[in-house]
């Protein structure tokens, strides 16, 4: 953006400087004794940044809102048309809470639903499994049959809400559930608004909630993909997840490397089994994390979408702008919040939240601060919402466009994260590919040794946490948090049995023998689960069947 001659002219100035005005206060007056590097990445942090650090082309790199390569966000107008949408997750023990919960985010101004299912459902078990003894509702809602998303969702219109769901293994079967609430209502399959996480690829690298081995899974992904191309254009068919990536431990780059190599994965899996990219690829999102560092972060979401526009037209020769454009849903780090002093994680919310906004997200969740506890009180929950509310409506932040940009620091963050996170795709890339570098457990092992050193940081001293290893309190207050009723584990088991005893059996048969037949041929199976659903055939049932047909993984075997 600058001649050579005047870029010269500034490197000359700053290095005066450097030696005069800046190096002569330090001399004599010395700097705060902490290492200045960005927050996971480790790259150090220059004390000035200037036009000489940022070698930037305005019109290739930057260009214009809504247009490629999208750096400076995916929509002409970003916040001055429509602000992001608030999310607030929910997913309260038993269907009639989580139906509660929901219309009191509504009432309370949310703008989007987001569903946490418990550990049960995420492993597609029902509630009287001896598997689920122990964790049904603790975690999230229990579903075991489409009666408990009629309770979810009742008086919840799905052609006024956007709704997220949390899920990954058993995706095809929620999100049949919600076309099948969706038809109850007599609402449009087109007007179906939301999202299915669906990432199965980060269940193998961070989070092991994974049923079916790896080809299989991508075989029901890539089934996902077809059907909703077809019948519900405006859901989102997966939600490629670098956010527990980053609550595994890794850094910026790493974060958005094997989130978006995780995204070539699917897209190329979804090309092999013959589906059109343009077809497909305007449906796929993506869900990032938000930490501490606000100028790392904004700077990780604006190379992250430069890098997929980038990626989408190079590898795989999209032309439809809808496929090249990175939309995505923040989560603040729930990895950041401390069960010491939890009113500091108030803060460290709101400033997380900050970031997103000046990246550009599409979609924000503020966690609360009693997270690190227990599912978040009705209260933490409102304090949640409202951080995103005073951020839109008072701050200032969403007045402008992309109001870092220009900023030499945070172009030059951009630059270093944009660079970092290609090395790291070619080396997956030269390792096989996603797949094979996850089953190899490269990923995982690069991941690891960045959290092993976190810890040891924070452990030695050399990572400040406010409220843990610095600015402890004595006694921490009494805290008012939510607490899991324990009847309702029993109460969801009485619940499935009556549905069981009330449906109609053969038809539950037959539907299962359908899927079962698609399963063992090349049929698509979504169609076949919608069916199961609408005859109350439960989520074990319909993953049970995939289980004999598909097998189940075996981490190292």
């Amino acid at each position: 953006m600058y001649d050579p001659e005047e870029l010269a002219a500034i490197r000359e100035a700053k290095e005066s400087w450097e030696d005069g005005t800046y190096g002569e206060t330090v001399d004599r007056f010395g700097e705060r004794e902490e290492t200045f590097t960005t927050d996971t990445g480790g790259q150090e942090v220059d004390p000035l940044y200037t036009p000489a650090d940022v070698e930037t082309d305005y019109r290739e790199d930057l260009g214009y809102p809504g247009e490629e390569p999208y750096t400076r966000g995916v929509y002409s107008t970003m916040y001055r048309g429509r602000l992001w949408t608030m999310r607030q997750y929910a997913g309260m023990g038993t269907a009639a809470e989580t139906n509660e919960r929901f219309q009191y985010l509504i009432d309370e101004g949310s703008s989007g639903l987001s569903m946490a299912f418990d550990l049960p459902t995420q492993m597609g078990y029902d509630s009287d499994a001896a598997m689920a003894e122990g964790e049904v509702g603790r975690s999230g809602v229990a579903i075991d049959t489409l009666d408990d998303f009629e309770t979810v969702f009742d008086g919840i219109p799905l052609d006024e809400v956007s709704t997220s769901m949390t899920i990954n293994a058993p995706a095809a079967v929620l999100l049949a559930m919600y076309v099948a609430m969706g038809d109850e209502q007599g609402v449009p399959r087109e007007q179906l608004r939301g999202t299915i996480q669906n990432d199965i690829m980060k269940e193998y690298i961070a989070r092991n909630l994974y049923i079916y081995p790896p080809k299989q899974s991508m075989r029901l992904i890539t089934d996902i993909f077809e059907f909703c191309a077809a019948e519900t254009p405006n859901f989102n068919t997966i939600s490629i997840s670098g956010y527990h990536i980053r609550e595994a431990g890794s850094t910026a780059a790493q974060e958005i490397a094997f989130t978006l190599g995780d995204g070539i994965e699917y897209v190329e899996a979804a090309l092999d089994a013959g589906l059109d990219v343009d077809e497909f690829a305007p449906q796929l999102s993506f869900f990032f994390n938000a930490h501490n560092n606000i100028f790392e972060e904004a700077a990780k979401f604006r190379a992250a979408r430069r890098m997929w526009a980038q990626i989408m037209e190079e590898r795989f020769g999209a032309e439809n702008p809808k496929s090249k454009q990175l939309k995505f849903h923040t989560q603040t780090g729930g990895s950041t919040l401390t069960a010491q002093q939890i009113e500091n994680n108030v803060v460290r919310v709101s400033y997380q939240a900050l970031a997103a906004v000046l990246g550009g997200t599409q979609s924000l969740h503020t966690n609360g601060k009693d997270e690190a506890l227990a599912l978040p009180t009705e209260k933490s929950v409102r304090t949640a919402l409202r951080t995103q509310q005073i951020l839109a409506h008072e701050s200032g932040a969403a007045d402008t466009i992309d109001p870092l940009a220009g900023s030499y620091y945070v172009e030059s963050l951009t630059d270093g994260i944009e660079e970092d996170a290609f090395e790291i795709i070619e080396e997956v890339d030269r390792r096989g590919g996603m797949l094979e570098a996850v089953e190899s457990g490269w990923v995982q092992r690069q991941i690891q040794d960045v959290a092993f050193e976190r810890q040891r940081e924070i452990e030695a001293g050399e990572r400040i946490i406010v409220g843990v290893n610095e600015f402890e309190v004595d006694e921490e207050p009494e805290m008012d948090l939510e607490e899991v009723d324990p009847d309702q584990e029993q109460n969801q088991r009485d619940r499935l049995n009556e549905v069981k005893a009330d449906r109609d059996g053969d038809a539950v048969d037959d539907a299962l023998a359908g899927l079962r037949e698609a399963a063992q041929g090349t049929e698509n199976v979504m169609p076949h689960v919608v069916d199961a659903v609408k005859s109350y055939a439960t989520v074990q049932e319909i993953s049970d069947v995939l289980r004999d047909e598909f097998g189940e993984y075996k981490p190292g075997r």
